[in-house]
C-alpha cells in the first residue's frame, strides 16, 4: 500500500459554485485525523527554525489550519475577516477581484510592531486575499515570514504575486486548472 500524501484527502467537486469550476474541497483533509495532522505537520517542518510570534489565519478555512498550527507553535492566533466581520476597531485593506472588489479587515491592535507572522490558508489562487493580508500585517508593523497554503493553482498566478512582495510562499501540493 502507498503511503498517501496530503493531496489524496483533498476531494475535487466539478461545476462548483459554478458551472465550469473545480472545487478543490480541504474539509475532506480536515475531516481525517491523519490527514489533518500531516497537513499541520508539513507546514510545520516548511518553517521549522523560524522565529513567529503570530499566525494569522485567513476566513475561513485558514481559521482552522492556522488555529492548529498556532497551537502547535505555542503562540498567538489572529484572524483576518472579511468587511464588517469584527467587533471593535479594525483596519481594512481592499483588493480586487474578477468581477469587482472585496475588503479584508484585522483588529488595529492585533499585531505589534517587530511581531514575527506565518499568514495561513488553504488554497492559493490569484492571490489577492493572501496580498491584501499581508499589507495589513505590515501596516500593523510586522514582518511576515511566510504564506503557507494547502493547495497552490500555480496557473492563476498568485505563487508569483506573493513572491514579488519579498514573501517566501509554501504550499503542501498543486492542482492544475481554476
Amino acid at each position: 500500500m502507498t503511503a498517501r500524501t496530503v493531496r489524496d484527502y483533498i476531494r475535487t467537486i466539478h461545476d462548483f459554485p459554478h458551472e465550469g469550476i473545480l472545487f478543490r474541497d480541504v474539509t475532506t483533509l480536515f475531516a481525517d485525523a491523519r490527514g489533518f495532522r500531516m497537513a499541520v505537520d508539513q507546514i510545520l517542518h516548511d518553517h521549522t527554525g523560524q522565529r513567529i510570534d503570530k499566525v494569522v489565519g485567513l476566513e475561513a478555512r485558514g481559521f482552522i489550519l492556522g488555529g492548529a498550527v498556532a497551537h502547535q507553535l505555542s503562540t498567538g492566533f489572529v484572524p483576518i475577516r472579511k468587511k464588517g466581520k469584527l467587533p471593535g476597531a479594525v483596519i481594512s485593506e481592499a483588493y480586487t477581484l474578477e468581477y469587482g472588489e472585496a475588503v479584508m479587515e484585522i483588529h488595529d491592535d492585533a499585531l505589534k510592531p517587530g511581531d514575527k507572522v506565518l499568514i495561513v490558508d488553504d488554497l492559493l489562487a490569484t492571490g489577492g486575499t493572501a496580498e491584501a493580508s499581508v499589507k495589513l500585517c505590515r501596516r500593523l508593523g510586522a514582518e511576515v515570514v511566510g504564506c503557507a497554503f494547502v493547495i497552490d493553482l500555480p496557473e492563476l498566478g498568485g505563487r508569483k504575486r506573493l513572491e514579488r512582495t519579498g514573501i517566501p510562499v509554501t504550499a503542501l501540493c498543486e492542482f492544475d486548472g481554476a
